[in-house]
């Protein structure tokens, strides 16, 4: 199995969450590629069994103008997209939490739920991010 894990981070958390996800992927042998949005060339999207899009959420529930131009480059709207994020429910409580993530699954009509993390994922929030990524596994090797 071939991973992408595409990320945009200013603060650190999301890319704190994208190398986790790495980890958990590589000791599982999945071949994952990671990418920072808005700093490494284009990628080929059609090549990977599973895309993990991570995003923050900007001014009010935004989401970032690096990740849609990423969306846009990879030019089509690939149905293997699984969406995480991390937010800080203190910045416009609950309903803007991680709103990013919430409209990306929307977008891609994913069939995952889409990740959320609050702040740093390190500590008890390991546990989610491990949860979540083998729900995401089990159905894309079902699938293949």
């Amino acid at each position: 199995m071939k991973a992408l894990i595409a990320y945009l981070s200013y603060s650190g958390n999301t890319q704190e969450t994208a190398e986790l996800i790495a980890d958990h992927l590589a000791a599982d042998g999945v071949n994952a590629n990671v990418h920072e949005i808005g700093l490494d060339p284009p990628v080929d999207a059609s090549s990977y069994d599973v895309i993990f899009l991570g995003t923050f959420t900007w001014e009010i529930g935004r989401t970032p103008d690096e990740v849609k131009d990423f969306v846009l480059e990879v030019g089509y709207k690939p149905d293997n997209v699984a969406v995480f994020g991390t937010g800080d429910t203190q910045f416009g409580g609950d309903d803007l939490f991680c709103l990013a993530v919430d409209k990306l699954v929307t977008f891609y009509n994913s069939r995952w739920s889409g990740l959320k993390i609050e702040q740093s994922p390190r500590g008890s929030q390991e546990i989610v991010i491990r949860n979540w990524l083998e729900g995401v596994l089990h159905d894309v090797k079902s699938l293949a």
